[in-house]
């Protein structure tokens, strides 16, 4: 299959692109309409005169979101390594 043409609307401009799949066309327009909402958002709530930026300030929710899921994520590994590695501990301890 090849790639599929589609055309994504993010704050009322038109952006043609190419995706491999439809999973992929799916999470395009996914992300498309969570960006519209946040724009319709912060033009509701904020005295915002310029779509660069409300499209600066969603870039830097989105980005923010990411890193703080990256943080939280590592931060649950490590925890998990340190129980795991308590764990390994006890039981080695018992089988001495």
């Amino acid at each position: 299959m090849g790639k599929l043409k589609i055309n994504i609307v993010i704050a009322g401009r038109t952006y043609p692109l190419s995706v491999n799949n439809t999973k992929e066309e799916e999470g395009m327009r996914k992300a498309a309409s969570a960006i519209n909402k946040l724009i319709s958002m912060y033009e509701r709530n904020y005295a915002v005169s310029d779509k660069q930026d409300v499209l600066a300030m969603c870039a830097l929710q989105f980005a923010s979101k990411m890193e703080i899921s990256s943080i939280e994520k590592d931060s649950t590994n490590a925890e998990a390594i340190e129980k795991l590695t308590a764990l390994t501990n006890l039981v080695n301890s018992h089988l001495k």
